[in-house]
């Protein structure tokens, strides 16, 4: 379209002054007259400094800016295409998409490429020793006076929370030239290793541990079976299911009356929401280690979702009594506060003052439990939308432990909210520091990319139409749906995991 044919566009003086300049281009054309994208970005905004509603150089712009690489700011001129036009143009809205999800990938390849691993904060790691109870590493901590002198360090640190030194700790020990003549409990030092790899986000060091155990005949059986369902684990992060259910099949065939392993297994169906399948390996933990306090608590947990599902009351009332007998059972954290996070988010569907009423007493029996104050945010928000005392407790859950992902995130969410929306970006960056899996990222980025937006937007614009937080949440919604594993991990896990999971495939 020639700039001297859009009269509908630009005054007679704007006319006579693009025609002069531009007389002989097509503005924003990427044809054989007109390559440069550069070129035709500077064209566009010529433009629209002399109509800044002009629709057809914004969207050609937003081309432009996308061939380039710039697509956050293709992502803005796509917005205010869709804003001026008020979503009417089926065409604008799906480039806009395009570009969004397209930012949005970029950005969480990017992160996973470059990311700084970092250990999650003292409690999810307390929480995920509590899942391995067999694990042969863990129950040395039982008997601190019994650690064999090579591994004594590295059990020393885990038994301190001393946890940020334990993978160096395990490194010098494998190094070293001893590490070959040691015995075949050399071995749990690669488990230990491996296990805070998998905490640290680093899944390909990880899974090269859990080889090098597998690929072992010195490994005990309990070795075996431990580096079985925690590399199954992995796999479930990376939803490989098929491998990670064939890992559980090959631990159970080895000891079948190992309940970890059902318990691993369970969570998995439980993600899946699969809930009769997870009742049954919940179930199938306690009957192998009836001493197993974080399977119950989910057998529980299970038991209320289906009394949910199949609006059965009289469940309801038995699981609320399960509970509250747990409570007198399970005294110690971090099995007790599991117990009240558990019973609270039962209570949620039941009655919120008794949540609150819960939450409230954890925290003044458990004041150091940062997990407590980000749960009894959220009710808050749940409860009656109380944006004030939610960021209270969020904002206390960070003084406590500053590696709350899970507060940043709310936190970011609500001054989006309030239109805050340079404090909320600095915040979701907080929370993109501690979160290392895809759909963490991806949620994540998303709503950063609202923040990003809505801020420019309401600069160029001078407000912000309603219309645009439409818009905003139609694509997130789509987004979030998109599934390919494949995509959710940087080349060099892809590259380790196929191989790996190829090379399984042809030992079985």
């Amino acid at each position: 379209i020639w700039f001297m044919h859009e009269s509908a566009h630009f005054s007679r003086v704007a006319r006579d002054h693009l025609n002069r300049n531009y007389g002989q281009r097509w503005i924003g054309r990427e044809g054989s007259n007109y390559k440069k994208y550069s070129s035709v970005e500077a064209d566009c905004t010529k433009a629209l400094e002399l109509n800044s509603k002009y629709t057809k150089a914004l969207l050609r712009r937003a081309r432009a800016l996308e061939q380039t690489g710039d697509l956050e700011a293709a992502l803005k001129d796509s917005f205010i295409v869709c804003i001026h036009e008020d979503v009417s143009n089926k065409t604008s809205f799906l480039k806009l998409h395009e570009i969004y999800v397209k930012l949005v990938e970029q950005q969480v390849q990017e992160n996973l490429a470059n990311r700084k691993f970092l250990l999650p904060s003292k409690y999810t790691i307390k929480i995920f020793i509590e899942y391995f109870p067999k694990d042969p590493v863990f129950s040395r901590l039982q008997h601190p006076t019994n650690f064999p002198q090579f591994f004594k360090k590295p059990l020393e640190a885990l038994k301190n929370a001393e946890y940020d030194d334990i993978i160096p700790l395990c490194t010098e020990i494998i190094k070293s030239d001893e590490f070959d003549k040691l015995s075949s409990s050399k071995l749990e030092v690669l488990l230990l290793r491996a296990t805070f790899y998998i905490l640290l986000g680093d899944y390909v060091s990880a899974i090269r541990d859990f080889e090098s155990i597998l690929n072992s005949e010195d490994a005990t059986d309990d070795v075996k079976i431990c580096a079985l369902i925690k590399r199954a684990r992995v796999y479930v992060k990376l939803e490989m299911l098929e491998i990670a259910f064939e890992d559980f099949e090959l631990a159970i065939s080895i000891n079948a009356r190992y309940g970890d392993i059902y318990y691993q297994r369970g969570q998995t169906y439980l993600l899946m929401e699969k809930l009769d399948d997870a009742k049954r390996d919940f179930e199938r933990a306690v009957e192998c280690n009836s001493n197993f306090g974080m399977a119950y608590l989910l057998t529980c947990y299970v038991d209320f979702k289906l009394a949910e599902e199949n609006l059965d009351l009289r469940l309801t009332r038995v699981v609320v009594k399960k509970f509250e007998r747990a409570f007198k059972r399970f005294l110690n954290p971090p099995e007790s506060i599991y117990c009240y996070t558990l019973y609270a988010d039962v209570q949620l569907c039941l009655n919120f003052k008794k949540a609150d009423a819960c939450l409230a007493k954890a925290i003044v029996k458990y004041p150091e439990y940062a997990v407590i104050l980000e749960t009894r945010g959220l009710l808050q928000l749940q409860w009656h939308d109380n944006i004030d005392k939610a960021m209270e407790y969020f904002n206390k859950a960070i003084e406590l432990d500053y590696k709350c992902e899970t507060a940043y995130k709310e936190l970011g969410k609500l001054e989006i909210r309030r239109e805050n929306f340079e404090k909320a970006i600095k915040l979701l960056d907080k929370a993109l520091i501690f979160c290392c899996t895809y759909k963490e990222l991806l949620q994540i980025y998303i709503l950063r990319n609202s923040a990003k937006v809505q801020l420019d937007v309401k600069n160029e614009l001078g407000s912000i139409p309603p219309i645009l937080r439409s818009i905003s949440d139609f694509i997130k919604i789509q987004n979030v749906e998109k599934p390919d594993w494949l995509k959710r991990t940087s080349s060099a896990v892809q590259l380790e995991v196929k191989t790996n999971y190829f090379i399984s495939k042809q030992l079985v």
